[in-house]
């Protein structure tokens, strides 16, 4: 009985710590969350490397267009942009990251809310595009 009790703490619990996560393209990604201005600038700068299940989310308060660059960014990435209904509106794909002073940005093409950065190439290998749809796990 006592291990029956215990099996059923470490499922309890290694549910409620799975983090927040969305799933698009039939794969579920664990993503960080930047939903402050703070969070929104820094982004995925400075990192050396970003696990293939793993992304970051930008959550906006609402639909606007939104332009992204690859300043201080060390690794590829995949920039996805979503509307409110969390359809998928615009993509910059294999965004590579910027070694010069003066950095491009990589707009939308339409007012997106969530913006989806995951490892260059993830949306090509799961053959995500323009009209597909996000879901969002985020507790």
């Amino acid at each position: 009985m006592r291990s029956l009790l215990f099996l059923i703490m470490i499922i309890a619990c290694t549910a409620c710590s799975a983090g927040p996560s969305v799933e698009i393209g039939g794969e579920r990604f664990s993503v960080e969350i930047a939903d402050t201005s703070e969070k929104q600038a820094l982004g995925l700068m400075f990192r050396d490397e970003l696990a293939d299940d793993h992304g970051m989310i930008f959550v906006f308060p609402n639909e606007a267009r939104r332009s992204f660059w690859m300043k201080n960014c060390r690794i590829s990435l995949d920039i996805m942009y979503f509307d409110k209904n969390l359809k998928m509106v615009s993509a910059s794909l294999n965004t590579p990251p910027c070694r010069v002073e003066r950095c491009p940005s990589y707009p939308s093409e339409y007012p997106a809310m969530y913006v989806l950065e995951l490892n260059a190439g993830m949306a090509t290998k799961l053959g995500i595009s323009v009209g597909d749809q996000l879901t969002l796990n985020l507790n």
